[in-house]
């Protein structure tokens, strides 16, 4: 058994899908989120960027005190996962996309799979990659869709928007052309829009959530090294955000449905 709270970090409040699939299959475990709001968003940034975040992140989440990591970022997971397995040799670090490719390749009938994600994962290609791992056959269609987590970011979530459907149907239109019949979510912020995306594509296209597909893989690490929380108590809930604390607070408390104003603080990272 191990106490000690999980560190999970994104670049806002899109990690949070995560830390909800983490409390509805592990309420015991005890966890520290870091949003980096103050350099969100991450998918136009620089490769270089993104590892200097994804460093700062992981740096200030190990000063709490953490048992293992969960990359809630898929852009920080395709640009500098090396980095963070080598800084972080002692504990789990799991990242978000090999298992969302694991259950999109489960889940498809077609092989023809649909991803969303930031420009910097897309040009990356690594849900390309952990597709094709699994399913050579596989036909991966990737799609940069910018002007999502912007959106996600400022509160701007209902699928009445006008604006937030009409950028759903945009990068919703080459995966419906491309024949998807599953489509990942591959950046943490989609499922909070998830509404929005499964107005756009239309019924019948299965869905997979990154965040929450990671819990099961942090999980089984944690147990595999005994180091699961005390399942007879509720874990502890801290929230870090770099910048705009009451915005994150008030997006936050809506999506996990309490307020998170008590448990939240600035990160001076």
């Amino acid at each position: 058994m191990d106490t000690r709270p999980i560190g999970i970090f994104d670049s806002g409040v899109g990690g949070l899908t995560a830390v909800k699939a983490l409390m509805a299959a592990a309420p015991w475990e005890s966890f520290v989120y870091l949003g980096d709001t103050a350099n969100a968003p991450y998918g136009d940034r620089t490769p270089a960027e993104i590892r200097g975040f994804s460093r700062q992140n992981t740096g200030f989440l190990r000063a709490q005190g953490v048992k293992a990591l969960l990359v809630a970022c898929n852009t920080s997971n395709a640009n500098a996962m090396d980095q963070m397995l080598s800084d972080n040799p002692d504990m789990p670090v799991l990242g978000v996309i090999e298992p969302a490719a694991a259950a999109a390749a489960a889940a498809t009938k077609t092989g023809r799979v649909g991803v969303l994600a930031t420009h910097a994962t897309v040009a990356s290609g690594a849900y390309e990659r952990a597709v094709r791992a699994l399913m050579p056959e596989a036909l991966v269609t990737a799609v940069a869709c910018p002007k999502l987590v912007p959106l996600v970011e400022s509160g701007r979530t209902d699928p009445a928007d006008g604006e937030l459907m009409a950028a759903a149907a945009e990068y919703a239109a080459p995966l419906k052309a491309a024949g998807a019949d599953t489509v990942i979510l591959g950046c943490t912020h989609y499922p909070i829009i998830e509404a929005a995306i499964r107005a756009a594509l239309g019924p019948g296209i299965a869905l997979i959530d990154s965040g929450a597909a990671s819990v099961g893989a942090l999980l089984q690490a944690l147990a595999a090294r005994d180091a699961l929380g005390d399942k007879e108590k509720t874990g502890g809930r801290r929230f870090f955000c770099s910048a705009g604390l009451e915005r994150f607070v008030k997006t936050g408390s809506a999506f996990l449905g309490w307020d998170i104003g008590p448990r939240t603080e600035l990160a001076a990272l």
